[in-house]
């Protein structure tokens, strides 16, 4: 991490802008630092917002359709797990919330994040947004604040001495990052030089750190030099672009010519990366006649060194990052020289086939690292399916790709694999082994958002084309699939006919993967609703030891919840308590977004019917705020609703309407982890408050805020100490916001009670 430089003013402005509107824009050309300045500002207030400040990186995105998808991602929302539109589901979940809502990079997708913005402002009176973007997003009550480069030195002033030019933030930033590189100062000597160096870079914050990363080698003179010669082979460049675009392409152009030809090659190629890049991949994806493998990593050390990429991690988990502006600069690159499609398939290729190898290691002990493995790996396995979409004939491997992933879109609740299986589909139509397992994956994906009709419709379609390529898993898949649908509408022989056949489709003997090991656990769960406990034991274990003994844990979990249901549909409360603790164990253990809560809520059931009406209404707090990011329950249009609904109606009997809604709001406090602790007994039903000595600090106020605070408790209004500080007005409005959300106050009055106080302590004695 590097510090941030300069920009005081600017910062202060912005925050003075986000207490007067709930949408403010930071305009401004490529590489100016609206990024940096957006994150900085969302720091300092962040004690603004009681429900947080969520970051929302959308460089890495292609597809204007997926915005909303992608910021419920990083807001921690399992991919709208509701049948709406996800900007909608965003919609609902920030309703009530007191957010800062940060949209980094909204210029490709402008139109798609006009649209979310409008609709999540309208439904949010307590949210504001911050947008970084070259472009306004163009809607009304826009803030537009563009971003200006670094202040420089003027030409007509001549070069500034050393004291002097630390007052011009240019060279500042230069100082601080060829300080990082090389112990550089800023001296008499050098000054000269340096604020040459940062006119010609316009003050742009990349390009001034793409330069400062070259004092490893030479001198200020040097880097100079060069760069005067390379502005001087691009003033024959494109007329219409900006000329601060310009500028911005002749550093990174410089920075290009200035690597060899090995790291030449391999930035263009590792530009096909949307997401951080995992050196094996890197070596597999980037490495070819002209490129030996060997020498990727050693040309990955060279890009670090040269500040084109970043390492993040240690050891086995580091990854390399490239800004954008680099990745897109070696895009171009990898075009002209023909090598995009190419490199783009090889992309693809080590995609499809990490896929495929998670899917044959999946049942077993590994499924936590690959869960976390691909959720890291997300942006890539995107960017994958896009090339299948996009480039003509390669649907069918989309669709080979999609439908390997069913572990991942389950497993944590990720269900965009809707929305790429549809489109898949709609493109590549032939029969195909492909396609059938396209059909059951996304039948599982209709299934689990409640879409029974589509379910059922898009498991039929799945088992007619599977009888006809003689695919019996795909048609056991399938069948499974409307079982499910049938013991949900308690449809219970028809469910088991279904779920018999899928059993003799997956073949006889003990399960040999995590669907069928599924199968006979769902199949035992519903002869326990039909009375015949012995043959739900008998399957359901049946599918928990297959699991066990390969230390697998989706399917074991799930085998272990089919038979508490079955016997605690029976009554026999005990057994019910000990093997749901054992389902959210193991959920738990893989963070199962879908089955955490699933868990809780049948906990809930549990408990009233063994008496403890209070303990219920408290799980069914928890179990609704866990449920609360997907937007839905598990088959959100049957008996699983009646249950919760029976469940909820007695304990509201039993403890009267105001002690019922005092416990259910005790769980809706608790975060996941102390809602699990809970359920499995291991923690108490109230959140422990924190203790006196781990109580933080009262915030100190910065030197600043301190002068403002006094002036406020002399009685002088914004504009007084505006005139008094030579600020502006909006910036004395800020810091008197930004002081009270320090401090937890809601005017003024107590700020001037403050001051007396801490003078009073502080006074000599």
């Amino acid at each position: 991490m590097t510090t941030f430089v300069g920009r005081r003013q600017a910062a202060a402005d912005v925050r003075g802008l986000l207490t007067e509107a709930r949408l403010v824009t930071l305009t401004g050309v490529g590489g100016v630092g609206k990024s940096r300045l957006a994150v900085h500002v969302a720091r300092q207030i962040k004690r603004t917002f009681k429900d947080g400040v969520w970051f929302v990186e959308l460089a890495k995105l292609r597809d204007p359709s997926l915005v909303g998808i992608a910021v419920s991602a990083a807001l921690g929302l399992p991919e709208t797990f509701s049948a709406r539109d996800p900007e909608e589901a965003l919609a609902d979940y920030l309703a009530d919330q007191e957010s800062l809502l940060l949209l980094d990079n909204c210029e490709h997708l402008l139109d798609s994040c006009a649209h979310l913005v409008n609709i999540v402002l309208a439904a949010a009176p307590g949210l504001r947004v911050l947008a970084t973007s070259r472009e306004p997003l163009g809607l009304t009550g826009e803030y537009v604040w563009p971003v200006q480069p670094l202040t420089l030195p003027t030409s007509d002033h001549g070069s500034p001495g050393e004291a002097a030019g630390r007052r011009y933030e240019a060279l500042v930033l230069f100082e601080d990052r060829a300080s990082a590189v090389c112990g550089f100062a800023l001296d008499p000597q050098n000054a000269s030089a340096v604020s040459q160096l940062c006119q010609r870079l316009d003050g742009l914050p990349l390009a001034i750190e793409l330069a400062a990363v070259w004092l490893r080698s030479l001198s200020v003179e040097q880097v100079l030099a060069r760069l005067d010669n390379r502005y001087r082979l691009l003033s024959r460049g494109s007329r219409d672009a900006p000329p601060r675009h310009q500028t911005l392409r002749a550093a990174v152009e410089w920075s290009f010519d200035l690597c060899t030809d090995l790291e030449r090659t391999l930035w263009a190629r590792l530009s096909v990366f949307a997401g951080d890049i995992d050196l094996e991949a890197a070596e597999e994806v980037c490495a070819g006649d002209d490129l030996p493998a060997q020498d990727v990593m050693l040309g990955l050390a060279d890009l670090v060194n040269k500040s084109i990429l970043a390492r993040r991690g240690q050891g086995a988990h580091s990854r390399y990052r490239m800004l954008e502006t680099i990745r897109q600069y070696g895009r171009e690159r990898l075009a002209e020289i023909g090598e995009e499609v190419t490199l783009r398939r090889r992309h693809r290729d080590y995609y499809l086939r990490l896929i495929e190898k998670a899917e044959a290691d999946w049942f077993g002990p590994r499924q936590p690292m690959w869960l976390d493995r691909f959720q890291v790996e997300r942006p890539d396995v995107w960017a994958a399916l896009d090339f299948c979409l996009t480039e003509p004939g390669e649907a069918k491997t989309g669709l080979r790709m999609a439908g390997g992933l069913w572990w991942y879109w389950t497993g944590r609740a990720s269900w965009d694999g809707r929305q790429w299986l549809d489109r898949l589909l709609s493109v590549e139509g032939g029969p195909s082994r492909e396609r059938a397992k396209a059909l059951w994956v996304n039948s599982l994906q209709a299934l689990a958002l409640g879409q029974v009709t589509e379910t059922l419709s898009i498991a039929d379609e799945c088992i007619a084309l599977a009888d006809a390529l003689g695919d019996d898993f795909a048609s056991a898949c399938a069948n499974h699939w409307i079982g499910t649908v049938k013991w949900s509408q308690n449809l219970l022989p028809e469910a088991v006919a279904y779920l018999e056949q899928a059993i003799r489709l997956h073949g006889p003997g003990p399960p040999r993967d995590s669907l069928s090991a599924l199968t006979s656990g769902n199949l035992g769960m519903v002869a326990g609703l039909l009375g015949d406990v012995s043959r739900a034991h008998a399957l359901c274990e049946q599918s928990r030891a297959a699991c066990e003994a390969l230390g697998e844990h989706w399917a074991r979990a799930w085998a272990l919840w089919d038979f508490a249901i079955a016997v605690w549909s029976q009554g026999d409360i005990r057994r019910a308590d000990e093997y749901m603790k054992q389902a959210l164990h193991h959920k738990w253990a893989i963070r199962d977004q879908l089955g955490i809560p699933v868990c809780v809520e049948v906990l809930a059931w549990v408990a009233m019917a063994d008496g403890h009406a209070e303990r219920a209404a408290v799980l069914l707090g928890m179990s609704d705020k866990l449920w609360e990011p997907m937007g839905a329950r598990l088959f959100g249009v049957n008996r699983f609703l009646q249950w919760s609904e029976q469940c909820q109606s007695r304990a509201r009997d039993v403890l009267g309407d105001r002690a019922f809604q005092a416990a259910y709001l005790r769980g809706t406090q608790h975060s996941a982890d102390t809602a699990v602790a809970y359920a499995l007994g291991k923690a108490p039903a109230t959140p422990a408050e924190p203790s006196p000595a781990a109580a933080p600090a009262m915030p100190r106020l910065t030197r600043r805020e301190r002068e403002v605070a006094e002036l406020v408790a002399q009685g002088r209004s914004n504009k007084e100490i505006a005139a008094e500080l030579v600020i502006s007005q909006r910036t004395a409005e800020g810091h008197v916001e930004h002081i009270m959300a320090k401090l937890g106050f809601t005017s003024r009055a107590q700020i001037a009670a403050w001051v007396t106080e801490h003078h009073n302590h502080d006074a000599p004695r």
